[in-house]
């Protein structure tokens, strides 16, 4: 069968995608430029509460998302799916936890939080894992969207990464937050289908409005391609009976471990994963401090907790496998003109919506905790966002480069959480402490923190290590190629071939602890923090007062007031000679 590729529509479409950005980073790097560090990475504080809601969704949504989760899904079962429940809890957690403390201390970096309640040293560490995360992460997002336009154009991946990538660094750079927005707006008009109304509710802001723009795209590419994929199925109705025969609606609610996926393994676990993302992420955080009053962040979060809930379900209703989704989409909706582009320009503005957001905070959070202490004070505001600037350069540059080693590996589900939790976990828990319990020192931080990363380093690094030896398998359910035509059966046929393991055979061979799966390494991590920085605090004293805009509103009441302490003995001697 003769093998379909992008029509001239198909092109017109996704290099429109891509002008968009470049014409927004121009408006905003020499019309309306961007020149202090406020305007550079919050906006002047004057985002609109829509564009940014939009653009927080249209960054979540990475073609990580799009592509790696529903092909896990067609492997492996739904269970996976069920992260879509715990937004509403972590939402709240955010806003009535975190939230209020940074929106109070107006702090640039989330990471300035730990130097304020705890030292520098915590700070710096802290850091660092973030930045090591989304030194990992960012190659990921980039090599997913290059994959499937690849898959649909036999284009030379190692043409598409520095052209696309390049398009992303010049608007990023250039705009700023205001830039980085706008393209997310643009995207997610698109992803929604109604550019014009997505447009009129944020064409006057930047990052964000590029963020409403990719995410427009997404949207309405998947609407499309989902309604397409329905009818030619036969109907929603046969596609969820032959989902059922097949075991990939079945959900496991065994307590295990060990086992790859389970109810309380994405329920539980994976609730520190995206906590690490929605209430301590800097680039979430960001977004939020970007309102104009806490009100309007309420009001935010709101809209993007349900918006994310509907969005991710609908990206997990196709399910193939990660070269196999763009080729069956050119196989079997192309029947409808410029369906194909639409579908690959929204994968590759949920991954540049994504890859805009991560470059810009992760640029904040270099300069702000390794940059600026070295920096001196009478430095010009100008100035620092030129700095900025060519940290995001110097970041997407070589996100671009490391797309090359990505390449070599495999599992990009498995390999993105599994590293994530050597950093996610550990962030996740100092804050917690943090904000939650004020008897916690910097010395049982440092302690805590130091030990989670160390033992999750250790765990998960010897885990994939025998997952490469082949000691460590998972199962994946049986696949049936039932329907489909010539093109996409050797595709999946040679797909399959390589990724299916049908036992689990000498895995019992391997300690349990790295057999553990890795939808708890976050939690897992978070739990060490939060009990070492507990025992090492019951032994340890504070360095400096508790700052108590540090401490959450809701654990205000474990504040021990001075009055309200017991004295010492050296104070209860003194007033004793006092009174006589």
């Amino acid at each position: 069968m003769e093998v379909v590729t992008f029509s001239w529509l198909d092109y017109f479409l996704f290099v429109s995608m891509l002008a968009s950005g470049a014409l927004v980073g121009i408006y905003y790097g020499f019309i309306r430029k961007q020149n202090t560090a406020q305007e550079y990475l919050l906006g002047g504080k004057q985002m609109n509460v829509w564009t940014i809601s939009m653009s927080l969704v249209s960054s979540t949504l990475s073609g990580f998302t799009l592509l790696s989760i529903p092909a896990d899904i067609y492997r492996y079962g739904i269970t996976y799916g069920l992260l879509i429940t715990i937004n509403l809890s972590v939402a709240l957690t955010s806003y009535y936890i975190f939230l209020p403390v940074f929106y109070k201390l107006q702090i640039t970096s989330v990471y300035e939080y730990l130097y304020i309640r705890f030292n520098n040293k915590v700070r710096v560490i802290a850091s660092f894992l973030f930045s090591l995360c989304m030194g990992l992460f960012l190659p990921v997002v980039i090599y997913i969207p290059a994959l499937a336009l690849g898959q649909v154009t036999n284009l030379n991946i190692h043409v598409i990464t520095p052209i696309v990538c390049g398009i992303c660094i010049f608007y990023t750079t250039l705009g700023g937050l205001r830039a980085v927005v706008l393209t997310d707006v643009i995207q997610f008009g698109v992803m929604l289908g109604s550019l014009l109304v997505v447009v009129a509710a944020g064409i006057w802001r930047a990052v964000v409005l590029t963020d409403v723009i990719q995410f427009g795209v997404m949207l309405g590419s998947l609407l499309v391609v989902v309604a397409a994929g329905i009818w030619r199925g036969g109907g929603l109705g046969t596609i969820l009976k032959n989902s059922y025969n097949n075991g990939q609606l079945d959900i496991s609610f065994d307590l295990d471990f060990v086992k790859r996926d389970t109810f309380w393994a994405v329920i539980i676990g994976q609730t520190a994963q995206l906590m690490s993302y929605f209430s301590v992420g800097q680039g979430s955080v960001q977004k939020f401090l970007s309102l104009p009053s806490f009100p309007t962040i309420k009001s935010k979060h709101n809209q993007e907790s349900r918006s994310n809930i509907t969005f991710t379900f609908q990206a997990n209703i196709i399910k193939s496998h990660d070269q196999i989704l763009p080729l069956y989409v050119m196989e079997e909706v192309s029947f409808i003109p410029g369906l194909c582009g639409l579908f690959i320009s929204g994968i590759f503005s949920a991954g540049l919506s994504t890859l805009s957001a991560l470059m810009n905070c992760l640029a904040a959070t270099i300069y702000e905790d390794f940059i600026s202490p070295f920096v001196s004070k009478d430095t010009s505001q100008e100035k620092v966002g030129l700095y900025l600037k060519w940290i995001v350069v110097i970041i997407g540059i070589s996100s671009t480069a490391l797309v090359y080693v990505v390449e070599q590996l495999g599992g990009l589900v498995q390999l993105t959480l599994s590293f994530s939790g050597i950093t996610s976990g550990p962030t996740v828990g100092l804050f917690i402490v943090g904000m939650l319990v004020p008897q916690v020192t910097s010395k049982g931080a440092l302690a805590g923190v130091i030990t989670s990363a160390s033992i999750m380093t250790w765990i998960i690094l010897t885990s994939q290590w025998y997952k490469i030896q082949g000691k460590i398998t998972y199962p994946t359910l049986p696949l049936s190629t039932d329907g489909c035509n010539g093109t996409i059966l050797n595709a999946i046929n040679q797909t399959i071939a390589n990724t299916v393991n049908s036992n689990t055979t000498g895995m019992d061979d391997v300690f349990v602890v790295y057999r553990i799966s890795f939808y708890w390494y976050a939690l897992l991590g978070t739990i060490i923090v939060i009990v070492v920085s507990l025992i090492v605090s019951y032994f340890t004293e504070q360095e400096k007062p508790l700052n108590e805009d540090c401490i959450a509103p809701i654990a205000q009441f474990l504040i021990k007031k001075k009055n309200d302490m017991p004295p010492n003995y050296d104070d209860a001697v003194l007033e004793k000679l006092n009174k006589s």
